[in-house]
């Protein structure tokens, strides 16, 4: 009983941090619950279990970086976000439209899409392109939200890959491709998360993730404002007893990326064989010590279960 006293406690502090309800109860888990209609996810399915994982708290950190590299994305967030006023408010809207499209149902990711929709209308301005042209920018043009795009995809994918234990499985769904890897398959069965925003034209592979990634690459740059979001990113506002699991994640981030992303973002990384085993093995921790359940994912079930799509 005291062990699982302190579990739901440390569960409790856990979700309080991450969707910033005092309850610890994240107000979109009311949304997964509902609905008479399956989601775009089975348990099965490589999306559901990527992103139930821990290591998407290492692959957020690392998407946020990669974002801040291209200069469209870089103003939109800075001159429409309240990331510095409220950190952890911005990091739930994430958390919502991440656990939504993964485990709600359709109707609910219809509608999370077009609460997204509507805020994207009113993130427009100008950007400096990385050859120091000036470009009018919208939240809705695809080349920006295919960068956000594959940088959250390709950041949860390897965060997975390197941090996680649960290996990717590979589709098995009407859509699934002969010999697709369970890389490949959680990238083409994730590009149906965006389909609902507008974005047609993302990566339904690996090959094509990496080739989409590389045709960013001139279009990519670190100004000073690219630095000082990175160095906000690195010493993010959050409660003292938080900091220094956030550094050891953080340090997890900067190891993943690619050396050539590192060197734009004036990071160095730590020795990977030092970290890639501290942080599966704090993630396995912070598992256990939180405990086994995860109301998002029992409440997805239930509802898959009550409309009869799940024994």
């Amino acid at each position: 009983m005291p062990n699982n006293a302190l579990q739901e406690n440390l569960s409790k502090r856990f979700r309080r941090l991450l969707s910033g309800d005092p309850n610890g109860v994240p107000p979109w888990l009311e949304v997964v619950a509902a609905g008479e209609d399956e989601g775009l996810y089975l348990p099965t399915d490589a999306p559901w279990i990527v992103h139930a994982d821990f290591g998407t708290l290492v692959g957020g950190i690392r998407a946020l970086l990669m974002q801040a590299l291209h200069p469209g994305s870089l103003t939109g967030v800075a001159n429409h976000s309240r990331y510095e006023q409220d950190a952890l408010g911005r990091l739930a809207g994430t958390i919502r439209w991440l656990t939504v499209t993964t485990f709600a149902s359709n109707t609910a990711v219809a509608n999370e899409a077009n609460r997204v929709n509507r805020m994207h209308t009113r993130v427009t301005g100008e950007y400096q392109t990385s050859a120091g042209e000036q470009r009018p920018y919208k939240a809705a043009d695809p080349d920006l939200l295919l960068w956000v795009h594959i940088a959250f995809m390709d950041s949860f994918l390897r965060c997975h890959q390197m941090f996680a234990w649960r290996e990717i499985p590979v589709g098995t769904d009407a859509e699934a491709v002969a010999g697709e890897s369970g890389a490949d398959s959680y990238i083409r069965l994730w590009a149906k998360s965006v389909a609902p925003l507008g974005l047609t034209g993302a990566p339904m592979n690996e090959s094509e993730l990496i080739a989409e990634i590389e045709r960013y690459r001139s279009e990519l740059v670190a100004t000073e404002k690219t630095l000082d979001v990175v160095k906000f990113i690195k010493y993010a506002p959050l409660p003292a007893t938080a900091r220094p699991i956030y550094s050891l994640l953080f340090n997890a981030a900067v190891v993943s990326l690619p050396l050539e992303f590192r060197e734009m973002l004036g990071l160095k990384a730590k020795p990977r064989w030092v970290i890639q085993p501290l942080t599966r093995a704090v993630l396995r921790i912070m598992r256990f010590a939180i405990g086994p359940e995860s109301p998002i994912e029992d409440s997805a079930v239930a509802r898959l279960q009550r409309i009869g799509k799940l024994d």
